[in-house]
Order: C-alpha cells, then sequence, then structure tokens
C-alpha cells in the first residue's frame, strides 16, 4: 500500500515542509466508496481515519473541519469553533474551484488558499492520523504536530 512515487499537492508540500508521514495508496472502484470502507482497505480504525469538510460561514469566508469518517460534522459546533453565527457545508461543484481537489480526493494540505482549519479533538487520542492525500486512492498518515507544519489548525470539538 505504500508508494512514495505518488505526488499530489499535499504531498509536494509536506515534503518541501519536511513533514514526516508516510502515503498509503490503493485502487478506487469507479463507483466510489465511503470513509469506512476505504479505512477497511487500508486497514486502520475509522476513528483515526479523517474527511476533509469545506464550508461557508454566514460571513462569507470558507472553513475546513477535518473529523473522523464514520462522524457527522455538528454545523452548530463548527460555527462556534470559526465564530460564525452559522455554516453550511460548500456545494460539492464549488470544491475543485475553491480548492483544486476534488469531492473525495480533498486534502486539507495544499488547497489553493489556506483557509482556517479545524480538527476534532478526538485527533488528540492517536499517534497519528490517516487523510486523504490530494487524489482519490491517495491517503496520508501523519502525526497531528507533523500536520500543524502544512496546515495551522485547532482542535475543537465537531461531531454530533
Amino acid at each position: 500500500m505504500k508508494n512514495t512515487a505518488v505526488k499530489t499537492n499535499a504531498i509536494r508540500l509536506l515534503t518541501q515542509k519536511k513533514a514526516v508521514f508516510q502515503t498509503l495508496c490503493y485502487e478506487p472502484p469507479e463507483n466510489g466508496l465511503s470513509g469506512t470502507e476505504v479505512a477497511a482497505i487500508l486497514g486502520k480504525d475509522p476513528a483515526k481515519v479523517f474527511k476533509t469538510l469545506v464550508t461557508t460561514g454566514k460571513s462569507g469566508g470558507h472553513y475546513v473541519f477535518m473529523i473522523p469518517v464514520a462522524a457527522e460534522l455538528d454545523l452548530k459546533k463548527a460555527a462556534e469553533a470559526a465564530g460564525e453565527k452559522n455554516i453550511a457545508m460548500l456545494k460539492a461543484k464549488d470544491l475543485l474551484g475553491l480548492t483544486g481537489y476534488v469531492h473525495g480526493g480533498c486534502s486539507p494540505v495544499g488547497m489553493k488558499k489556506q483557509f482556517v482549519s479545524f480538527i476534532d479533538k478526538s485527533a488528540e487520542k492517536h499517534d497519528a492520523v490517516v487523510l486523504s492525500g490530494g487524489k482519490i486512492g491517495v491517503h496520508i498518515e501523519i502525526a497531528p504536530d507533523e500536520l500543524q507544519k502544512a496546515v495551522p489548525f485547532a482542535a475543537a470539538e465537531l461531531t454530533c
């Protein structure tokens, strides 16, 4: 599953920042997979595999939230963490233009612009978390402190 020859914006940025991480790859099926299915393919605990969600606040600002794949983002908690009155999920059709990533391959690392980012507090229980590597079928396993080298983020209670 390890393939260090794969290069994405996320992997390039982590390498540039001298972050320690491991690349995990799998052959994605045409019909897509859920986050928990990806965790199973990677042989990882779903509590350690995080999805990246992009939102828009009432102010018009955009925010990135990283939460476990089996969990749901609590929009009220997300808005509170971001200091917004309310937050809504970004429409999938707007994701590529805003971040440079497609749905299912969106990484918090290497987006077109650095947005204010948050990770669920549950990440603090793990030595490393698994995140999208910027392409469907490519993931990175990284310690939260190593991730901070490329993506400044705050930890918050974010799930239902």
